[in-house]
């Protein structure tokens, strides 16, 4: 008897090794980038298929929930970060909470395996099964209690490379469904004919993948009027927002910045990131403040300039706060609100509480020194921030959200300020860079990212940062660049998660067992063989 066949006797070796396939399909995205990391997804669906006897489903879906374990605590881990920012009163909570996420983002991946070995049929082809029961959970995660979306399996190409460029087509939950399926191939290539088909099948998609890509990034863009920007990334930590004293120093960073002298022509666009200034808008840009003046001072005339923030509205004893982006424009001799764009897509537990009245009547709000939250604005609009720039902005979480914003032919560029110094100097705000370049590739549309710590960046329609226009994690500076040209209106703009649709659907196909286990592949391929 082997060493492995020894191994796999013991009754421990399946969940420790559905918690390292998880940790391998997680160290395939970036930063880490390590893509033979992608086999865990194979060797979970052997895991799968070996699951108990006597209990198939019960361990189905544990061994399922144990690799979704692995994958999401790897992948979120950072979150803790979050808590360490008011240590004295969150600090605590920091390991809970990484835990609980792993945790529950796990379940959709014990439900997929569950289902997954409720339907399997006995071909090879199962493998697009297995793809169809996690691409359907993957876009449950992405839509349950407003939708967590990070690090879908489809994300693990970087950005911008040649198999990212297929999310033009089929949005990053159809690239979901692509990528598991070549990725569980491995798993049944021993099974006779049917599984070299199916392996080789794979090795041709996957090829497809690179060759489409290659060819998609060398189409020509649309060039149009130049628009010069700058971002302003004033390396401002989180802990720094918290301290009143520190108020003035930030504002003059951001200023500061702002008024750089110009290599060359200056910027039409300014853009500073999500929580820029910690105090509400309404009060910071009040006629005959000193913060109003400093801006003001800051930007030239003509200059349109976007600000994150959170701002109130309704009466003094209860506002409704929001989470804002705000273009001003400098006139001769003052600033003019041409824009306002409130976020739709809120943080669960960070910008609002689910379930909020029975979890303040057992008193968890108060225990985890939660506030009353944000507001949700409108579905997200095109916001005209100047005179022919139509811009669409996502704030921060927003940018993980395929098909949130779909394609308007006169939108410019999408804009995404977020504030990632709540997660240091972590993974955290690299793979957010990651996921955000996928909006830019669905909609061919170039992206201005801004952040108060990094990555801030010009991402082009193709998802990868254009040249060097790039602020790393704990740089301060500013990036001045030009609007990159935009693309084609994409598939997936046309159609959506139809795509995803028409991919379930083959699935599902492949899922029909009709006699002895048989599924109508297996079918169809005896009928050819005559």
């Amino acid at each position: 008897m082997t060493l492995w066949s020894r191994f796999r006797q013991r009754p421990w070796s399946g969940p420790l090794l559905a918690l390292g396939a998880g940790l391998a399909a997680a160290l395939a995205h970036p930063p880490f980038g390590l893509l033979p990391g992608l086999l865990g997804y194979a060797l979970l669906l052997h895991l799968l298929d070996t699951a108990s006897v006597a209990k198939p489903l019960r361990s189905a879906f544990w061994r399922g929930w144990l690799a979704g374990v692995g994958y999401f605590g790897l992948g979120t881990w950072w979150i803790g970060e979050a808590f360490l920012v008011d240590a004295a009163n969150q600090g605590w909570m920091a390991p809970f909470a990484i835990a609980a996420m792993a945790a529950g983002l796990a379940l959709f991946w014990g439900l997929a395996g569950l289902l997954y070995r409720l339907v399997r049929p006995a071909s090879a082809w199962r493998i697009l099964t297995f793809a169809g029961a996690f691409a359907a959970l993957e876009w449950a995660r992405g839509h349950v209690l407003t939708g967590f979306p990070w690090n879908l399996p489809g994300e693990t190409w970087r950005a911008g490379s040649a198999p990212s460029q297929a999310a033009a087509l089929v949005g990053a939950y159809g690239l979901t469904w692509i990528t598991l399926a070549i990725a569980a191939a491995p798993a049944v290539w021993r099974e006779g004919r049917g599984g070299r088909v199916a392996l080789i099948s794979a090795m041709v998609g996957l090829a497809g993948l690179y060759g489409h890509g290659a060819l998609a990034l060398r189409k020509p863009l649309l060039q149009e009027p130049p628009v010069s920007v700058r971002i302003v990334q004033a390396d401002i930590q989180q802990d720094a927002k918290w301290d009143a004293g520190r108020f003035a120093q930030i504002v003059q960073a951001y200023v500061s910045l702002t008024a750089r002298p110009y290599a060359g022509k200056p910027a039409d666009l300014v853009i500073w990131p999500e929580g820029a200034l910690p105090a509400a808008i309404n009060d910071y840009l009040a006629p005959g403040t000193w913060v109003r003046q400093a801006i003001l001072d800051s930007v030239r005339p003509g200059q349109t300039l976007l600000i994150g923030g959170y701002r109130y509205e309704g009466p003094i004893d209860k506002p409704v706060y929001y989470n804002s982006l705000i273009a001003l424009r400098r006139t001769a001799g003052d600033l003019e609100v041409v824009g306002v764009y409130d976020k739709h897509r809120l943080v669960p537990f960070g910008e609002y509480l689910p379930a909020e009245a029975f979890l303040t009547q057992i008193g968890f709000k108060s225990l985890a020194h939660l506030g009353d939250g944000f507001a949700t604005g409108p579905r997200p609009a095109p916001l005209l921030v100047a005179p022919n720039l139509l811009t669409q902005p996502l704030i921060c979480y927003e940018s993980l959200f395929p098909g949130l914003a779909r394609k308007n032919k006169d939108v410019r560029v999408l804009i995404n300020v977020s504030n990632d110094a709540w997660f240091g100097v972590t993974s955290g705000p690299l793979q957010h860079l990651n996921l955000a370049s996928y909006r830019a590739i669905e909609h061919a549309t170039p992206i201005l990212r801004a952040t108060p710590t990094g990555v801030s960046a010009v991402i082009g329609a193709d998802g990868r940062v254009v040249g060097r226009a790039r602020l790393d994690l704990g740089q301060r500076g500013v990036i001045d660049a030009q609007i990159p040209g935009r693309g084609q209106v994409t598939r997936f703009d046309d159609f959506g998660d139809g795509a995803l649709l028409v991919l379930l659907l083959i699935s599902m196909v492949a899922s029909v067992r009709l006699g002895a286990g048989k599924s109508l592949w297996t079918i169809a391929r005896r009928k050819d063989s005559r």
